[in-house]
Parts: C-alpha cells; sequence; structure tokens
C-alpha cells in the first residue's frame, strides 16, 4: 500500500536540541516513570514547582536548537510526492511553534502536549490518522525514540522510521524499527521503490 502521510516528531528528529534527559529525570525525581506523566500525578505545590524545572530546561534547549542536516531537502522531497505530513511533539504549543516559525516549516496537523494526546501514547497518532481519513499502512511514523516506536506500535501503524544519529541502535533491536544514522539515509531509503511512497 502507498505511503501517503508521514508523522513527525520534533526534537531529536526535526531539531537537534541540546537535552540531558538522563539529568532532567533525575532533578525531577521521576521515579522511573515518564517524565510527562509524573508531572500530572503531583499535587501543589510540587507540581508547579517541577513543571517550571522542566520548562526552564524546554526553553533553553528550544532556544538553542539547530535544524537536523538534510531536512530542508527532506521536506521537498516529500511535498514533491504529495504526501501529507504531521508534527507530534510532547514539547509545550510554545516552543512547538517557536521552532516552526524559526525554521519556517509547515505542517498539515501540528500537536503539542497541550492537546492532551502524548507519545508513548497511541492518541495523537491515531487522531491524525482521522484527521486524514487515512488507513494506518498508509501512513509512517518518523522519530528518534522509543516513545515514537511505542507509540505508532499502540495505533497500529508499522512504519517506523527512526532517526539515530549516535549510532545507538541496541534499544530499537526487535521493535520491527527501520535505523538511520541520518536524514539523508532515511530520504534514501524513502526514495525506494520498497517503501512505495506517494499518493
Amino acid at each position: 500500500m502507498k505511503l501517503k502521510g508521514l508523522i513527525f516528531d520534533l526534537d531529536g528528529t526535526i531539531v537537534d536540541a541540546p537535552y540531558d534527559w538522563p539529568s532532567i529525570k533525575a532533578e525531577l525525581d521521576t521515579g522511573g516513570q515518564p517524565i510527562l506523566k509524573h508531572l500530572e500525578s503531583l499535587v501543589e505545590p510540587e507540581r508547579s514547582r517541577k513543571w517550571a524545572v522542566l520548562e526552564a530546561y524546554e526553553k533553553t534547549a528550544t532556544e538553542n536548537a539547530v535544524l537536523m542536516p538534510g531536512i530542508p531537502q527532506l521536506m521537498e522531497f516529500i511535498s514533491s510526492h504529495g504526501v501529507r505530513i504531521a508534527l507530534v511533539s510532547n514539547n509545550s504549543g510554545k516552543n512547538v511553534r517557536f521552532l516552526l516559525g524559526k525554521f519556517r516549516l509547515e505542517f498539515d496537523i501540528v500537536l503539542s502536549r497541550e492537546d492532551g494526546l502524548w507519545k508513548p501514547s497511541s492518541g495523537p497518532f491515531l487522531h491524525v490518522l482521522s484527521k486524514w481519513g487515512m488507513d494506518r499502512d498508509e501512513c509512517g511514523v518518523v522519530g528518534d525514540a522509543l516513545f515514537d516506536v511505542q507509540a505508532a506500535e499502540a495505533a497500529g501503524i508499522r512504519r517506523v522510521l527512526i532517526i539515530n544519529t549516535n549510532r545507538d541502535r541496541a534499544r530499537f533491536e526487535g521493535t520491527g524499527a527501520e535505523v538511520f544514522d541520518s536524514i539523508p539515509a532515511l530520504q534514501e531509503r524513502l526514495s525506494s521503490k520498497a517503501l512505495d511512497l506517494g499518493g
């Protein structure tokens, strides 16, 4: 079945943002929980205090983010094939809008955490599919983290394309995701007839 839509992650996929997630999780003392799930489980005043810590880290990372090499060419390539694109990020809407404006990027659908649909839940991906009226097999996911893989699996999306610039492929073993060392390598894969790109 032809690939008619791609759902992109933002941080680590579209942009290279300097997050030290292990240190952030340690400071927030998440107890092994995903950060957003942990913060939402808290009561005041701890909840507001920890949200402020996360938002400070996000602000710094967003301001220092750079576009991943090859993204402009990839977006032009995808557009030339009539493939629809969505952006799903667990980042805040404010930061998402800042980065899209800074790098002049446009997506058909943009979801941030304020929409209440967070990865690794299937919710945001199913929302995009519903808006597009698209079958799961007509859509793919492009991300950089296990959350992207888990959300895709939960939504029944089998085409999962992972950007892994640090070449730490081991954590994606057994997931069924295809792992690429760079955006140009991903574009080359999308160019192959095996992926059947186009509407």
